[in-house]
């Protein structure tokens, strides 16, 4: 039987999602507290793999267990005691034996938080940003990012991925209150992509780039080419879109 966890984490104690040697990953202390409740190994797969400090406000993983789950709700209360305050799991659902949480996923929206002005509150999920910016320009620049496909000069170097082509349906700067939200939404994501997007959107605010520049360093297809990758504390995977789930 396969299942799918839906959950939540603050990543800033971890070293990304995905499990790994010699460090804290949230998928490994996911698998420890599943596998001492049903009392089975039990490796589970995620939606995607964010950066060490990103977080996530949905994630999905699925899983397989022998047997079916008698009562998911008590499942999800233990789970929860048995985590860190950090990762929050939110429901367990039962899906169709070929359902992937990966490679079912027909959208992706990830959303970077930043504020002009210092605030106790906003810290640590928001970029302070030292100077001010141009979100009129960056918006300008960030609407263009819809008319390409191949994002290698966003990606981190020496990656294991097939190809480094995306859709990007929208990609946007708006204004919230006291921050500006960019949000992003795409098929699928490279590693490192959207802080390295946001960094160099970022230089087009601060206007260290213009908007012609902006279209060359896509194009020109070389990492080095881009801005900075901005931490990862203002990253959150904000909402994964399935066919099968509302």
């Amino acid at each position: 039987m396969r299942y799918f966890l839906k959950l939540a984490y603050n990543g800033a104690n971890y070293h990304g999602w995905q499990s790994q040697p010699n460090a804290e990953s949230v998928q490994e202390c996911i698998e420890k507290a599943l596998s001492m409740v049903l009392r089975e190994p039990i490796a589970i797969t995620g939606a995607g793999r964010t950066d060490a400090g990103v977080n996530a406000a949905v994630m999905y993983a699925h899983f397989d267990v022998n047997e079916p789950l008698k009562d998911t709700t008590t499942l999800v209360m233990r789970l929860n005691s048995i985590l860190g305050k950090d990762i929050a799991i939110y429901d367990v659902l039962p899906v169709h034996d070929d359902a992937h949480a990966r490679f079912d996923a027909t959208a992706r929206t990830y959303k970077y938080f930043v504020h002009t002005e210092k605030s106790p509150f906003l810290y640590p999920f928001s970029w302070k940003s030292t100077c001010k910016l141009d979100f009129d320009l960056m918006n300008e620049a960030a609407e263009l990012l819809k008319g390409y496909t191949d994002f290698t000069s966003f990606s981190k170097l020496h990656t294991d991925v097939a190809t480094n082509n995306c859709k990007i349906t929208h990609a946007r700067w708006e204004q919230e209150g006291g921050q500006w939200v960019f949000t992003i939404t795409a098929d699928r994501f490279l590693r490192n992509m959207v802080r390295a997007i946001v960094g160099t959107l970022v230089d087009v605010g601060r206007g260290k780039l213009t908007i012609e520049q902006f279209c060359q360093v896509i194009e020109k297809k070389d990492r080095c080419s881009a801005g900075t990758s901005m931490p990862g504390n203002a990253l959150f995977l904000w909402k994964v879109e399935y066919p099968y789930i509302d």
